[in-house]
């Protein structure tokens, strides 16, 4: 427990970003670097690396997203961003989707051991809720393509919401390629946003996607 806990204390990079606000993170951390990786959500290698390329990686976000807003993260996994989101922003409410059960049981615990009463859970595919969900922001992190991405998310955000899909050094290259795509599925306009620079060493970068507030054309 000791090497554990050690493990999951907040780098400085977490402080520096997020001030006190980075031991809100560490109860979750722990459920990463145990509970995630025995179940297989994350691998082994990854329990080294859980604030600098999970944690923090979305907890750079977590302060542009807009007040009170609805959530939806598709394909969610151990809960990535979140869970980081819910417990940054309590205002928030968000909702994790996932199709797979053995993530929805995880989901499902975690939820309740770090109190976060502002998170549902949903065992779902995104193809599934349109229609039925109609989010401020629908999000998405290390899931698919951009193209395939706007299919999926963009019809889960209420006219005017947008999708932002948490994206590697690939994101304006993933952006210019879904020009098709983002036509079809009503984008009203595009941004690529970065976070996290000069405390991070490898900053969020965020493609967001704005639905045309009159819906998909």
């Amino acid at each position: 427990m000791s090497d554990v806990s050690r493990e999951t204390s907040p780098p400085v990079a977490a402080v520096d970003l997020l001030g006190p606000a980075a031991d809100r993170l560490v109860p979750y951390s722990r459920l990463l670097a145990g509970p995630a990786i025995e179940r297989g959500l994350l691998g082994p290698r990854e329990r080294d690396r859980l604030w600098e390329r999970h944690l923090l990686n979305c907890a750079a976000v977590a302060a542009a997203l807009p007040q009170g807003a609805e959530v939806v993260d598709v394909g969610t996994g151990a809960g990535l961003p979140g869970l980081v989101w819910a417990l940054l922003r309590p205002d928030l409410r968000v909702t994790l989707v996932d199709s797979r059960r053995r993530r929805i049981d995880f989901l499902d615990q975690a939820r309740t051991d770090l109190g976060v009463r502002s998170v549902q859970v949903r065992q779902a595919r995104a193809q599934e809720l349109a229609g039925a969900v109609a989010a401020d922001i629908v999000t998405a992190r290390a899931l698919a393509p951009l193209a395939r991405l706007v299919e999926w998310c963009l019809p889960l955000a209420r006219p005017g919401g947008a999708l932002w899909a948490l994206k590697g050094d690939s994101a304006a290259a993933e952006l210019a390629a879904a020009a098709g795509a983002l036509q079809r599925g009503g984008a009203a306009r595009t941004a690529l946003s970065t976070y996290g620079e000069g405390v991070l060493e490898q900053p969020t970068r965020v493609v967001e996607v704005w639905r045309s507030r009159e819906g998909a054309r």
